[in-house]
């Protein structure tokens, strides 16, 4: 009878289970990760900006305004079409709000294209947009190349 209850005793132990998961699979997974994305050369340089072209959506109207911004800021003004005028030089923005007026006077119908390359300033074309509407000039573009 003794020997029957030692061994019911033995049978009633547990073994303790381990609670813990091994994480060194998942630390070796992601230093080769890293190691892939730090020797991987990267795909394209970030400081680098593609510019979108503009696609010609429309031909220019025959008549029409030109404005022309340069990247050293220098500004010119003229008609293009059948009452061609060369055109004329502005030594600032003010002045040539001025000539712009004047033109719009003598053709008020004409709608004015403004040229500016990719290194002129932003800032430049948007102003001479918001002038150009608070004359009442409603057909306002600009003329990509």
């Amino acid at each position: 009878m003794g020997s029957s209850s030692s061994g019911g005793m033995r049978s009633g132990r547990t073994r303790k289970l381990k609670s813990e998961i091994n994480v060194v699979p998942y630390i070796d997974v992601m230093l080769v990760l890293l190691i892939i994305f730090m020797v991987m050369p990267s795909a394209n340089d970030p400081s680098v900006v593609d510019l979108p072209k503009a696609e010609k959506s429309t031909k220019p109207p025959s008549d029409y305004v030109q404005i022309v911004i340069k990247t050293n800021g220098a500004l010119s003004i003229g008609v293009k079409g059948k009452d061609e005028d060369a055109p004329e030089t502005a030594p600032n923005r003010d002045a040539l709000v001025k000539k712009l007026r004047a033109i719009h006077n003598d053709h008020p119908d004409y709608p004015v294209l403004i040229a500016g390359d990719k290194e002129s300033k932003y800032d430049d074309v948007i102003q001479l947009i918001s002038e150009a509407k608070k004359m009442g000039i409603n057909r306002v573009g600009l003329s990509t190349k």
